[in-house]
């Protein structure tokens, strides 16, 4: 089964304390194959009160937080069973599994935060093959040749005309080939 993002809703301003919680439930019940990343949107917002100007982080969404998970009955069970929680959004209830977010909701979140849908860690590795989802060389096909995390960009190799040519995207651009 694929892990996808899927929405959890939870008391308003206790965002924090259920990331905090999930992610060590994941870790006590061994679940860290199935709930991969726990993030709260949020965005740097630049502020000017009485003359001083204070850039403050904003929840993008208060009451949410974005969940990365492979849909199980178990998988679903802690994260509904996690205090704070007050269930998953696209779930008619009824005990009907929710409904994950489209790939392009999910770069749309996080390319604001900064953050890419891949998992830097496994799937940005020199020699991985992606797909280009976005831009000039959008459905292309390519290797990673190298990858500046800082700057949020990628070098690949993609093959233009007969020739490997090297091509710099930017990370929300592009999804592990599957």
């Amino acid at each position: 089964m694929d892990k996808q993002w899927y929405v959890v809703n939870t008391y308003s301003g206790h965002e924090n304390k259920v990331k905090e919680k999930l992610e060590m439930r994941a870790e006590s019940m061994d679940m860290q194959d199935y709930i991969y990343r726990v993030v709260i949107p949020e965005e740097k917002v630049v502020e000017v009160k009485d003359g001083v100007t204070k850039e403050k982080t904003k929840k993008m969404f208060p009451g949410y937080i974005l969940v990365e998970m492979v849909m199980t009955d178990e998988a679903w069970y802690v994260v509904r069973n996690t205090p704070g929680v007050t269930g998953f959004i696209g779930s008619s209830g009824k005990g009907a599994k929710p409904t994950p977010l489209q790939p392009y909701e999910v770069d749309n979140i996080l390319g604001n935060m900064g953050i890419s849908r891949m998992d830097v860690d496994t799937d940005l590795t020199e020699g991985a093959k992606v797909k280009i989802i976005a831009g000039p060389f959008q459905g292309m096909f390519g290797t990673i040749d190298s990858v500046d995390l800082p700057n949020g960009k990628v070098s690949l190799l993609v093959d233009l005309f007969g020739q490997e040519t090297s091509v710099e995207v930017e990370l929300s651009q592009i999804e592990k080939a599957g």
